[in-house]
């Protein structure tokens, strides 16, 4: 998106169009991490992606003068996101390539519901009755979608909630984080948990191999994809009002379930749908709510 094409447009609606940009990019990196499963194993990809990104993010940070080893790095609020991180992209990675992307990428929609419930409970925000009984029927709707004690249910069901609930704890852990460091410092980070992560599953499963011409070209597209979207949530945080831009994030959800029908041919059944859009209306009104309201 250029500055020409941004001309005359307000920072909200600007903000906006770049947060829909990033699901649209974290949807699509999530298709290709998927595909390329097919031909290296997950870890190896996982490995891989981290590794460049992680190099991306330095060379960034050192564009920009920062240093690459931080002493907050080492500081305990760091120290717990980092574990979290590791957590989150590895379950979450395993529910991409084992589970339908549209069932895994609707159950991580809830995250924003599991930070605001962490908020309140570790940080002693205010939750009104409201907002906790739109988050008790968010998780309902992931109830939905899990159908635990039905036919259909499956252990693998619970490794997206696995990856759901670490994303909000290094949501939540990124509250504490050290103001020092910058967002590209922390991009860094991230890779490198992802990196991490995919080292942990292909030391339990092995198999690393040569990637083929489609490998190749599926991991290079999903590392593409990757940055560009970190890249463009950041711009999307920072343009536009937090409690204006955040609703937007819930695009990624149809972005998945399109790619998830036209790619890996997934038709998400009714009660699939039904969880979904509790999950999505209960977080978007939770957002709402926690928007501030104007003084008369």
């Amino acid at each position: 998106m250029t500055d020409h094409a941004q001309h005359g447009l307000s920072p909200n609606l600007r903000g906006s169009l770049w947060m829909v940009a990033a699901m649209a990019g974290f949807a699509v990196e999530d298709m290709f991490l998927k595909a390329a499963t097919a031909h290296i194993p997950l870890g190896q990809a996982l490995l891989i992606f981290g590794l460049t990104g992680a190099a991306f993010f330095a060379i960034l940070a050192k564009r920009a003068g920062e240093t690459l080893l931080h002493p907050a790095l080492l500081s305990r609020p760091l120290l717990i996101r980092s574990s979290f991180e590791v957590a989150g992209r590895l379950f979450y990675s395993l529910a991409i390539a084992l589970t339908p992307l549209s069932t895994a990428s609707a159950i991580l929609q809830a995250t924003p519901l599991v930070v605001v419930a962490g908020a309140a409970i570790l940080f002693g925000e205010t939750v009104g009755w409201r907002r906790w009984t739109a988050i008790t029927v968010g998780f309902a709707g992931v109830l939905l979608i899990l159908r635990p004690g039905v036919e259909g249910f499956t252990l693998l069901s619970l490794v997206t909630v696995a990856g759901m609930a670490g994303f909000a704890g290094r949501d939540l852990a990124t509250r504490a984080a050290p103001p020092a460091l910058s967002n590209r410092q922390l991009g860094l980070i991230g890779m490198t948990m992802l990196a991490v992560a995919g080292a942990v599953i292909l030391s339990v499963t092995g198999g690393a191999r040569l990637p083929d011409a489609t490998a190749t070209a599926q991991i290079a597209a999903m590392t593409a994809c990757g940055i560009f979207a970190y890249n463009a949530l950041t711009i999307a945080m920072r343009t536009g009002e937090v409690s204006v831009v955040t609703p937007f994030r819930y695009t990624r959800l149809v972005f998945a379930m399109i790619l998830g029908t036209l790619v890996f041919h997934e038709r998400p059944d009714a009660l699939t749908l039904a969880g979904s859009a509790l999950i999505v209306a209960s977080g978007l009104y939770t957002l709402t709510r926690s928007r501030p309201r104007a003084k008369p």
